[in-house]
């Protein structure tokens, strides 16, 4: 498991949920027949939903370790630590689980934008003048976000 990165100084510190509780939680949920729930990422303080992503049992365990989300990322198959690549990363303020249990909704804090179009939210397309077009700016360059040192 990675490091997670410095929670925000105006946010309080990550309190970890017991070893136990982490457990009775993952148990709680009623994933599809690949491990996957739906996770919707919804701004603290705005309600502002940002994104929609998969977690599984794993990255629900070590977001409420770490305090930092972590998804599952189905065209890699592998953990997806949101920021690990561009810097964006969330830091977690409540993960809730839905009646089904086949959903979550993390509020998070979100460090820049959410989306990897450099837009504060993937919700950020409809229809204008009768197309499907974007409906907010550019926030972040995603060729800077995403650059490489190779």
């Amino acid at each position: 498991m990675a490091t997670p990165p410095n929670r925000p100084a105006d946010l309080p510190s990550w309190q970890p949920p017991s070893p136990e509780a982490r457990a009775a939680f993952v148990a709680a949920l009623k994933p599809d027949s690949n491990g996957l729930v739906a996770a919707i990422a919804q701004a603290h303080g705005t309600g502002e939903v940002l994104m929609l992503a998969w977690m599984n049992a794993e990255s629900v365990t070590e977001t409420l370790e770490t305090g930092r989300v972590t998804y599952y990322s189905r065209s890699r198959r592998a953990l997806w630590r949101k920021g690990e690549t561009s810097g964006q990363v969330q830091h977690l303020i409540d993960l809730r689980l839905d009646c089904d249990g086949d959903a979550l909704l993390a509020t998070v804090h979100q460090d820049g934008v959410a989306c990897h179009t450099g837009r504060r939210s993937c919700f950020s397309w409809g229809l204008s003048a009768g197309e499907v077009a974007p409906l907010e700016p550019v926030l972040a360059d995603p060729a800077t976000l995403y650059a490489t040192d190779s």
